[in-house]
């Protein structure tokens, strides 16, 4: 048998909305590791544990991710949902057992940080600080290794970085990767066409075609709504969806639109967000998550679950309609040799993102002296050269920070 052949076997077999979110909910409890890290887990539970795909389909749905604005994990696991279920009930399976426990934890610690007056408890939060500084830097350094030392994406890269620092608001963000975009096209050389797609597809062109139009729709419509009625929930909704529209990549390089959306216009406060950033690390399943937090954190009403949850679904929505849209039209799209140097130009332009994020808010607002530098350093050494989990890097990090606070 063909991998082709192989695929079309394994997916004869739908499985049940619930089969699907028992076994994405699992995931969603105990993958930890940040984006790479899921993709290895769904790897190993639905192609060799419970052979849902085959090795060609799986790599093809993460090509595929990697390509589109979204968080990646969770695209995947959103595709594999809908391969497995047929159609998008399957895939809403796998993405509420994927997110919702991780969510809710954060939810949950938005409402408690209120509390939180002790030394200690002050300690602990400055600690968790100082975790987001260490992990990012880290990020940072892994997407720099990733450009293989490439003159132009360095160049890209730094291009952004200039660019973010120099600039003022998210539209600049939206100029930095149109930027990328079109460096990436112009600068970058041609790769060999791609086979065809390894998996089969139980959605139609015309429901592709509807959910890239209700993405579309909702990207230009829900500014100009929110504008207009001036209600906050649907402000928020329309500023973390914004956010999950134009980031690539997903993990830490929603960062910095994230902070242009909660604290630019004075919802959610640097130190607090710096907070719930570095909490968020020490959570399993996707980084995406970290929505719940401030929208629960966010002022005004609605807050706490309520915002959370219109956070939640805000951040996440596009990228699921995008995936949605393009599975049907993947064979296709992915032969495009420019796309996919533009895309090169897009990763490398999102690390200049990055990068300036790390600089304002995180070390800006985190580093008050030498000890501060000391002990994010120590948590960069932890992630890099003992490669120690993120999440055994957050109990040290909040561990020193209560410890400096009783000394």
């Amino acid at each position: 048998m063909t991998s082709s052949d192989d695929s079309a076997e394994m997916f004869r077999q739908r499985g049940h909305f619930l089969e699907i979110l028992g076994a994405f909910a699992w995931l969603g409890i105990v993958a930890f590791g940040g984006p790479v890290a899921h993709l290895g887990y769904f790897r190993e539970e639905f192609v060799k544990r419970r052979r849902w795909i085959s090795d060609a389909g799986y790599a093809d749905l993460v090509a595929l991710a990697q390509m589109l604005p979204g968080p990646a994990s969770s695209q995947v696991g959103f595709s594999l949902g809908v391969l497995r279920g047929g159609g998008l009930v399957g895939g809403l399976a796998a993405w509420l057992g994927f997110t919702l426990p991780s969510a809710l934890v954060l939810i949950a610690f938005a409402a408690g940080t209120a509390s939180f007056v002790e030394p200690w408890q002050i300690g602990l939060l400055h600690g968790f600080r100082l975790v987001a500084v260490a992990i990012v830097a880290h990020a940072i350094w892994g997407m720099i290794r990733s450009l293989a030392w490439d003159r132009r994406l360095i160049a890209i890269a730094l291009a952004a970085l200039v660019l973010t620092l120099a600039l003022e608001g998210g539209w600049s963000q939206i100029l930095v990767i149109a930027m990328g975009a079109l460096a990436g096209f112009l600068l970058m050389p041609r790769d060999e066409a791609l086979s065809a797609f390894q998996a089969p597809v139980p959605v139609s062109r015309r429901a592709g075609a509807v959910s890239l139009a209700l993405f579309a729709v909702l990207l230009a419509g829900l500014p100009v709504l929110s504008a207009s009625t001036g209600w906050h929930g649907l402000q928020l909704f329309d500023g973390f969806y914004r956010s999950g529209a134009l980031v690539f990549g997903g993990g830490h390089v929603v960062l910095p639109l994230l902070h242009d959306v909660a604290v630019t216009p004075g919802w959610v406060g640097d130190r607090d967000f710096v907070t719930g950033y570095g909490v968020t690390q020490a959570m399993p399943g996707p980084v995406f998550t970290f929505a719940a937090y401030l929208g629960a954190t966010a002022q005004p009403s609605p807050n706490g679950l309520a915002g959370g949850l219109i956070a939640l679904v805000a951040i996440f929505l596009p990228g699921l309609l995008v995936m949605h849209g393009v599975l049907p039209f993947w064979s296709g799209l992915r032969r495009l040799a420019g796309m996919r140097a533009a895309m090169r130009g897009v990763n490398a332009a999102v690390i200049g993102l990055l990068a300036a994020a790390f600089y304002q808010p995180l070390w800006t607002s985190t580093i008050a002296g030498a000890d501060d530098v000391l002990v994010a350093v120590a948590g960069f050494a932890l992630l890099t050269m003992w490669r120690k989990p993120a999440w055994l890097v957050v109990i040290a990090l909040g561990a020193a920070g209560i410890l400096r606070a009783l000394l």
